[in-house]
Parts: structure tokens; sequence; C-alpha cells
């Protein structure tokens, strides 16, 4: 793959001047256009060291409007970045709509750098290659329009380089790409990188970098087409001076590999059949109660050991992640109170999800969920969460079938992911029928304290519940897997809820320590 990149491609300067000030220009426009569009834009700079990707990130700077551009390093990872997944650090990084990060490294840098040590299998790397590939159609399908680049040298050139570097006295910052003697190896598991991650919705680039002004214009006119295409503006040729301008005689081209990698289209949720529907909610026995002194008894031992394996868990650094769904009234307040309860209000937090802020509604519907990943030792409590996207957003028609479908796979592997990071996940649904609900509705009316908990909302969404019936069904349907799987609490009885969210979370916990 590489060999095509090693012909010695040149650009003079006052080639590069004259044709600068139109791309420059058309750079502005596309980035203006983007604005417009609300659509965000990654670019991924990569490459061999001393490919000058620093100066090519400098340029970018100089032609783009940096009040809408954040420049992203990732080099040293901080304590906070290892106590999470390794994607947490990136969903945090990317941009709100409308707006361009430049990643000077990326989710590519850790997996290529560690095959090439040795320091990961195949199978490890392989895995990590398709973890980006669906990270990448997550944010592609979200709006998102991804330009990656890799900046290549042949080995004589990078080695001429980092003569010219250490005269210099620069430093590199890498530590296997540095090294000539690992040169072979960095480059096989870049190309193997590139060709398993080159998709259609967002291909590599690859410029050669001996020579900087070929270099830089190459990939500023790649990167305007990019945005030309993604944004659906007919490329045209740049301008100068009202004529077009010649173009490089050989501009950067996408990695062709044999077989492009596609990402996995999501598949059209079948439907289930009525009678799954009725059967998956009607298993739970709502009928089941606690006698008010069986549940003050089993509630103190059970919240005894809450606190007791709470603190187990901030000592062997175990962090939890604890998902509280249900219908409207079903008791995931009282039950997320229970929870708090026993607990030192130092190892928890809980983050109440309501419509989405301005700032959120700006990013992937995923980034506000991420942002709240405990470190290490922690626990994270959602009062309704990320599933939103398949329940009320489907039901109120808020995004598109497409858009709901895709978010299963969405989800099941954010949750793969934190499960992977050893966090202990637990979801609840809490399940209560609809004269309970519209019971508690009425309660809710008639006491003071309660008023604010109900609304004319409530009572439309009451008259919704077979859709979103439904929706609940193919929702755990669809999502509850073996390293993350629902559990169908019966709520009708408050008390006995609350004891079986206390005992499933204990229990979670326990085996997590024991593991």
């Amino acid at each position: 793959m590489f060999e095509a990149f090693e012909v010695g491609r040149e650009l003079s300067r006052a080639a590069y001047d004259a044709r600068e000030p139109a791309l420059h220009t058309a750079l502005l426009a596309a980035q203006e256009l983007a604005r417009a569009q609300q659509r965000a834009v990654i670019v991924l700079v990569a490459g061999v060291e001393g490919a000058g990707k620093g100066q090519v990130v400098a340029r970018l700077n100089e032609w783009l409007d940096t009040h809408f551009v954040q420049t992203h390093a990732f080099w040293d990872k901080a304590d906070t970045d290892h106590e999470r997944p390794p994607f947490w650090r990136f969903w945090g990084c990317l941009p709100a709509r409308g707006n361009v990060a430049v990643m000077f490294g990326s989710w590519y840098t850790d997996p290529v750098i560690q095959f090439a040590a040795a320091d990961i299998g195949k199978a490890r790397f392989e895995r990590a290659l398709q973890r980006i590939v669906e990270f990448e159609h997550a944010i592609t399908a979200d709006g998102a329009i991804i330009a990656k680049f890799w900046f290549h040298l042949s080995k004589r050139a990078q080695k001429r380089r980092r003569a010219e570097d250490r005269r210099q006295n620069l430093k590199f910052v890498s530590k296997v790409a540095s090294r000539g003697r690992y040169y072979a190896q960095f480059r096989a598991a870049a190309e193997r990188a590139i060709r398993a991650t080159d998709t259609v919705e967002a291909p590599w680039y690859i410029i050669e970098a001996e020579h900087a002004h070929y270099r830089d214009h190459t990939f500023g006119e790649t990167l305007l087409r990019v945005l030309q295409r993604g944004l659906a503006v007919p490329a045209s040729p740049t301008i100068v001076s009202g004529r077009a301008a010649p173009q490089p005689a050989q501009p950067a081209q996408p990695a062709q590999p044999a077989q492009p990698a596609q990402p996995a289209q999501p598949t059209p949720a079948a439907p289930l059949e009525a009678g799954a529907r009725v059967t998956l909610l009607d298993r739970l026995d709502l009928g089941q109660t606690l006698a008010p002194a069986e549940y003050e008894d089993q509630l103190a031992k059970l919240q005894a050991r809450l606190t007791d394996l709470s603190w187990r868990a901030r000592r062997d650094r175990i962090s939890s992640v604890v998902v509280f769904e249900g219908w409207d009234a079903a008791g995931k307040g009282s039950a997320i109170r229970r929870v708090t309860q026993p607990m030192d209000p130092r190892l928890y937090r809980v983050i109440p999800t309501g419509a989405p802020s301005d700032e959120e509604r700006a990013q992937h519907y995923l980034w506000r969920f991420w942002r709240h990943i405990p470190s290490r030792g922690y626990m994270t409590i959602y009062d309704r969460s990320w599933y939103g996207r398949v329940l009320i957003e489907r039901v109120e028609d808020l995004i598109t079938s497409r858009e709901w479908r895709r978010a299963y796979q969405e989800i099941n592997d954010f949750e793969e992911q934190l499960t992977e990071q050893g966090i202990v996940l637990v979801k609840f649904w809490l399940q209560i029928d609809a004269d309970t609900q519209r019971s508690r509705f009425r309660e809710r009316e008639t006491t003071p304290h309660k008023q604010h908990k109900i609304g004319p909302d409530d009572w439309r969404n009451l008259e919704l519940r077979a859709g979103y019936e439904q929706a609940v069904v193919e929702m755990i349907a669809r999502t509850s897997t073996g390293s993350a799987p629902w559990q169908l609490v019966a709520a009708n009885d408050k008390p006995f809820a609350r004891v079986e969210v206390l005992r499933t979370l204990c229990e979670r916990l326990q085996t997590a320590l024991e593991g």
C-alpha cells in the first residue's frame, strides 16, 4: 500500500503560493456551510513520526476560523483515562454540531503502536479495529463528517527527518514509531489498520509527506473535497484569479483495500409477535407484596450489606453503573433513594435524565452519558438513561425509524465497552400495570408534596401506553445481553420493588468483588 506514496512528489514554493489563497478561501466557505448545516467535522491526523503532522495541524488552524475549531492531542494518558473505557476520552472531545475537531492522534494510536510492539496479539488488535469501525459508524450516522489522513514517510526519509530534528533538539512522541528498528512493524500494523477501517463513510487518505509544500497543499485540497462531498456541494476546481488553477500532479488518494471493510448496517427490527410482547411483560407476578414488618427487616439487612459492599468496591477500585427505567410513577425515585441512603455520598452520583440541553442536543445522544461514566471505585446511577432513544424518542416520533433501529446496536456496543472495562452494569425496568399507574397519578394530583410530579404530559403518555409497551418489549429483547442483562422488577408493590432492587444490586456487586 505505502509504496505508492514513496515516489518523491513535490510542489514548488511558487506553485504553492499561487494556489494557497484560493484553497484557504474555499476551506473557510466549506466550514461556514458545515456550520449552517449543523454538521460536526472530525479531522484525524495520523502517520509516521517525523512526517510534519504538527505543521499540518498548524496550517489547518491558519486556514479555518479557529473560533469553531478545537485541536486535541492524545499523548500521555491521565489517571482518569486509565480508569474508564478507552473511548471515554474521545467521546468527551467530539465536536458539537457545526464545529470542527482536529484529532492529533486518535483512537487508532494505541492499537497500532501496541500491535507493532507485540504488546497485544492479532485477535485483540482485530477486535480493536472492529470497535473503531462501529464507533465511526455511530458518529457518521449521526451526521458527522470524518476525514482521516495518514501522513507517510519512507524509512529513509524518516531517518533523514529524525536526524534533522535531533539537530534542532526536537523530540519524538511515539516510543515505537520513533525507533528505526520498529519501522517495519509499525508500517505493517498501520497498513493492516487502514485496510480494516477504510470504509465508505470514513475512508482513509494517505499523503506523501516528504516535501512540505506538496504535503500541505494536498492535505488541504483533499480535506476540501471531503467536505464538499459530505455537505453535498458539487466539487469544482480551485479558482485562482478568476480561472481554474492547475491541480497537483499526484493528489492524495484514498486507501484502496482489496476488500473494503463495510460497517454493519442496522438490520431492520422484525416486529415481535403480539403474543411475545404480552408474554414478556406478563411473566412478572405483579401481585407480589411484602408485609410491613418483613419489608423493614429486609430493607435494613440489605442496606447494611450495600454499605459494606460499596466501601469494598471503593477499596478494590470496582466501579458500577446502575440504570433505572420504568413506567411513570413506577417508583424509580423511591427505589433510588433506598439505594443511596446507606451509601456514603462521596461514593456515588445520581444523574437525572430529562430533555437534553442545547449543549447536549448539539452532540451524539450518547455523549451526555459517556461523560458521567464513573472512575474506579465509584457508582453512577442514571434516573432514566440512553434508553430514551428507543422509548420516548421512538414513540413520540422525535427521530426517524432508521435512527431508533440503529440505536440498539449502538447501545449494546456502548454497554459492552463498560463491562469490558470491569464496570458492574445493572439495568432495572420497573413494571406496573395500567390501573396502578392511573391510581398513582391520581394520588399525585391530590397530595401537595407530590403535585410537582404530575402534569398533562403524564396523562397523555398513559394514553400512549400500548405504543410504549411495544417499544419496551423490543428494547428488552434487543438489549438484554449476557454482559448487560435487564432486571425486570414487579413494582405494583413499592416495598417489594425496593427490596428486589437492593437484593439484585448487592448480588451483582458481591459477584464482582469475588470475581
